[in-house]
């Protein structure tokens, strides 16, 4: 933010109250007085701690966090540390050296803990779903199955933490006795059940997850609402989707300690971090979301957008898998919320949601080592055998709208129609797992994808051989295994996939044969196994049907670079990697934003202001005009920006107190806004105050007319056409905001110009007013903290001589906060009481 002009009316000895302005959000007022205390200490930027200042070898536990923060502040680390100057290098320290060290023991330099034994910390997952199926087997048994999966196998590697689960159990238990014996079982697997009752499950799962946000966010769009009673059928799955989370909310709450790590999955929980930030703001909450994220184009659809969004936002750290999908995130949340996007993630009034790209891998050990088991070298010979003398092309998915099963087939008959030589030489082989069989969307693909299948193997199979061998079916991971490995080329055509798990798994079991990948360019897994496979856009079958071809031809040498990229990938990046980086992360971010948590203005202390100010015969007061001074607009639950361009009024309960303080011989007011003079003539004509409009390029004095501040030297030949394209712009039908076209309607954070900076910065050059005659009145009454300097009225602040205070926005280089126009106007009105 710059400011050019914009002067600060002095008069040496002076109390002043400053009200600055912010861009777009709040603006403040604030007010200084040579008698006021010294302010804290200034905490030091939260670098000094979280990418350099940590000098443990291993990572201490969470619940060190407030004694390691507090040797912070109290030292002011410096950047003289010897310590890493960068979080990614302390990561891999820390890394390297706890390979070495017992998982039990936190060797911790430098604060004066060695050797110390400490309990593990805590890591509570939670999802929608345990790890594991649950059978009953009487009325007080159960039989227990661990489940293989991504997020399972990647906390295994995580030894730091002790992790425990919470989650629903798959099926419904109505009664106390199961329930009270399936937690009993479930406990010495360290799950905690969550029990949902069949209707909740009903509208909550079915429904709202996988009726209405899963279509959504692989860009399928919502369900038409061709009746009234569809629309109360949503809203009752919205209620029962916030039901849901309450209750994972309710158990996370009830199994919660102090230090424990709550990590969220998925959009089956986007309320949990809310419910559990508003029950323990000190809760350390992370959410990682597993699904692709829409575009903000595609996720503004949703009618219940907002509420999301905030509710993820309450979390400390979202993670998600590639790059893109953080993007829409962070796109969605500053098109629809209007907060802020930065490098780091979303910031909103001084907090900020760290948001981060985490991409997620298999455990490629499990494959690599299956390869060696007996029963899979059995296989591998029946494969082998089966498909003799012909290449193999494999599809491994889940019978969904997404996994592009359809496009796949369509692109192999297009390959087989045009190379005819290759019709008896290959052969594909589809795994479709069945999902969801009770839809009849699912059933319809169901039809489909066979009458597909039975099309293609009429029109190319022969009496002893078919180019399509269709399993509606899963097979066993052994048997998975084995077919991986005698694959010539992976076929993933996903029209939109969050990650893509089976090409890693296809990659780690081809260290003998190196097949080819062919990968959709739509898939998660594209921006990680992208440079080793081959990309394809699904809808063009044509382009799909000329990859097959090439895979099928590719040279020896092309293929084994191809694959020694991807196998390093895969075999780096594993799923343990995965978690313990999300979770080293997390611990960071925890302590950042402690540390920043400590900058967040206090409210201002009103009565200890008003008391200087009744003790001071020389006052200033400095008031911004934007969302400080303005009428509040009521916008009864319509959209904000719809008031964007509303004409900018003064707030009808502060005139007669703002006239009282204007006309007070004491007080000396400036206005200082970006609003060009017609807007503030219009507002403060009658006040005998001073005016700085278009951030102080204009002045005009208690008495007399607008001069201006530019030099005379200035060229401003460019503003005619700027405005001409601005005037353009604004009278198009699309809706522009207008701090898009014209920054002078925003107000500036002006504290950086005022407040003292610390020591060994070089202070800001000193703003200026012209001289007039009640300033120069005053002028002559000396404090020492306060320089008039010679020739010119300018204000030199040094030390604590003043208040200064934001409106409306947590994060500024004022002192105090103010939460709204109408605490300035309360404000005012109080010190215009006092004049009495």
């Amino acid at each position: 933010m710059e400011m050019d002009g914009v002067g600060a009316g002095s008069g040496v000895g002076r109390e002043v109250i400053s009200s600055g302005w912010g861009s777009g959000v709040g603006w403040g007022t604030g007010w200084a007085q040579g008698s006021a205390e010294p302010c804290a200490q200034p905490v030091p930027a939260w670098e000094n701690w979280g990418r350099r200042g940590a000098r443990a070898y291993t990572r201490p536990s969470l619940s060190q966090d407030e004694s390691l923060i507090q040797h912070v502040l109290e030292n002011n680390v410096n950047s003289d540390s010897a310590v890493p100057a960068m979080r990614l290098e302390r990561l891999l320290r820390e890394r390297e050296l706890k390979r070495s060290k017992d998982e039990d023991f936190y060797l911790i330099d430098g604060w004066g803990e060695q050797g110390a034994r400490v309990r593990k910390q805590r890591l509570l997952v939670v999802a929608n779903r345990l790890p594991l199926s649950a059978v009953r087997t009487g009325e007080d048994s159960w039989s227990l199955k661990i489940s293989a999966g991504g997020v399972v196998s990647a906390l295994l590697g995580v030894h730091e933490y002790e992790a425990r689960w919470i989650g629903w159990a798959g099926l419904n238990v109505p009664d106390e006795v199961g329930q009270r014996s399936l937690t009993q079982a479930l406990a010495e697997k360290k799950c905690i059940p969550v029990f949902l009752d069949e209707e909740t499950i009903h509208r909550y799962y079915n429904g709202y997850c996988n009726h209405i946000l899963w279509p959504l966010i692989h860009y399928l769009g919502l369900p038409q609402e061709d009746c009234l009673a569809t629309t109360h059928s949503f809203q009752s799955q919205f209620a029962a989707y916030k039901k849901a989370n309450q209750m994972f909310a309710d158990v996370v709450n009830k199994h919660y300690e102090e230090g424990d790590i709550v990590w969220v999955h998925d959009f089956h929980l986007m309320f949990l971090p809310k419910y559990l930030k508003d029950c323990n703001n000190n809760m350390k909450v992370g959410w990682f979301h597993h699904s692709p994220f829409p575009s903000s184009e595609i996720y503004r659809t949703l009618p219940t957008r907002s509420e999301l969004l905030r509710s993820v936002l309450a979390a400390d750290l979202v993670g998600f898998h590639t790059y893109d999908f953080a993007r829409h995130f962070v796109s969605s949340c500053t098109r629809i919320l209007e907060v802020e996007g930065t490098p780091d993630g979303v910031e909103d009034q001084g907090k900020l949601t760290r948001v981060a790209v985490y991409p997620i891998g298999i455990d490629p050990d499990r494959f690599i080592r299956a390869l060696e088991l007996p029963q899979v070298k059995d296989h591998i010979i029946d494969f082998k055998e089966i498909f003799a003398g012909r290449k193999v092309i494999l599809g491994v998915d889940r019978l969904d709208t997404i996994k592009g099963i359809p496009q796949k087939f369509l692109a192999f008959e297009k390959f087989l129609e045009e190379n005819p030589v290759w019709r008896d030489k290959v052969v594909l082989v589809q795994i479709a797992v069945p999902t969801r069989t009770e839809v009849p969307e699912y059933q319809k693909l169901t039809s489909k994808v066979h009458e597909i299948v039975g099309w293609i193997n009429g029109r190319f199979g022969t009496l002893t051989t078919v180019p399509i061998h269709h399993l509606d079916q899963s097979i066993d991971f052994h048997a998975l295994c084995a077919l991986y490995a005698v694959t010539d080329v992976a076929l993933v055509t996903s029209i939109r996939d969050g990650m893509n798990l089976v090409s890693y798994e296809f990659v780690a079991c081809q260290a003998l044969k190196k097949g080819v990948l062919i990968l959709s360019e739509f898939a998660g897994a594209a921006q990680s196994l992208g440079a080793g496979a081959i990309l394809v856009n699904p809808w063009n079958v044509t382009e799909v049907a000329e990859s097959i071809a090439y895979a099928l031809s590719m040279p020896a040498d092309e293929r084994e670079k191809r694959h020694c990229h991807n196998f390093k990938y895969v075999t780096t990046h594993t799923s343990q990697k995965w978690a313990e980086t999300f979770v080293s992360e997390f611990s960071d971010t925890i302590v950042e934003a402690q540390l920043r948590t400590r900058k967040i203005l206090p409210s201002l202390p009103k009565g200890k202001a008003i008391e200087h100010y009744l003790q001071s015969s020389n006052r200033l007061i400095i008031l911004g005009f934007h969302a400080t001074l303005i009428e509040h607009v009521d916008t009864q639950g319509r959209r904000i920006d719809q008031f964007r361009e509303m004409e900018l009024n003064l707030h009808p309960g502060l005139k007669e107190s703002l006239k009282i303080l204007c006309d007070d011989p004491k007080t000396t007011i400036i206005v200082l806004s970006g609003s060009d003079r017609t807007v503030l003539d219009e507002n403060f004509g009658e006040y005998n105050l001073w005016l700085a409009a278009e951030h102080g390029m204009f002045l005009r004095p208690t008495t007399g007319d607008w001069m201006t501040t530019m030099p005379e030297n200035l060229n401003v030949d460019w503003i005619d056409s700027v405005k001409q394209k601005g005037c353009y712009w604004k009278d198009m039908p699309v809706r522009i905001k207008p701090e898009t076209l014209v920054r002078s309607e925003q107000d500036e954070d002006i504290y950086k110009f005022f407040e003292p900076k610390p020591p060994g910065e070089p202070a800001p050059t000193p703003l200026t007013f012209p001289t007039h005659e009640k300033i120069a009145s005053t002028s002559s009454l000396g404090v020492n903290d306060m320089t008039l300097h010679e020739g010119s009225s300018i204000l030199d602040l040094k030390g604590q001589n003043y208040f200064s205070c934001a409106v409306g926005r947590s994060r500024s280089n004022a002192r105090y906060l103010l939460g709204s126009s109408a605490e300035v106007v309360s404000f005012l009105k109080e010190l215009a009481n006092c004049q009495h």
